[in-house]
């Protein structure tokens, strides 16, 4: 088998990646969420680029999934990344995510989901900050985050929806 010299899969990774960035834009626009949808969203915690409070980064130290929903506020989305503000707690938190340190992306309102290969390209480049990206529209919506992380799913490149149902 030849080598890849395009590099198809991290084409194609980034192409996915594009459906999450259009789905948070959809979220962010003045309307919000359109009918039942919302989005579970798990990401690596210690991955380049992830803003989140200090005691969710030591309570959840891989891996953690966020739920927007009903409570969350001042969406932002950028090329690279997005920003929004949760209640943790009781108490509203800004935290940006990377696209790059999304592993999982679901919304089980249309059963639909995405899992995401990490390669260590992609750290590298989002290490370098060689993602840069501008300001995509912004809106008002809600979500909640859950207090348990769905566990990971058996690695291959297909979803498991069970990771997701609750129990």
């Amino acid at each position: 088998m030849a080598d890849d010299m395009i590099g198809y899969e991290h084409l194609m990774q980034d192409a996915l990646r594009s459906v999450v960035r259009a789905a948070l834009q959809e979220a962010a626009s003045p309307r919000g969420l359109p009918g039942k949808h919302h989005f579970y969203i798990t990401f690596r915690t210690h991955a380049p680029g992830v803003i989140i409070p200090e005691h969710l980064r030591a309570r959840y130290p891989d891996e953690m999934t966020i739920v927007l929903e009903h409570q969350f506020w001042d969406l932002e989305v950028y090329s690279d990344r997005f920003r929004v503000i949760l209640k943790f707690s009781g108490q509203p938190q800004p935290i940006t995510i990377p696209l790059q340190a999304i592993t999982r992306f679901f919304d089980p309102s249309v059963k639909f989901g995405l899992q995401f290969e990490q390669h260590h390209n992609d750290e590298a480049r989002m290490a370098s900050g060689d993602d840069a990206g501008h300001p995509a529209p912004r809106g008002e919506a809600q979500s909640s985050a859950p207090d348990s992380t769905p566990t990971p799913a058996d690695g291959s490149s297909v979803v498991s929806l069970d990771a997701f149902r609750k129990k």
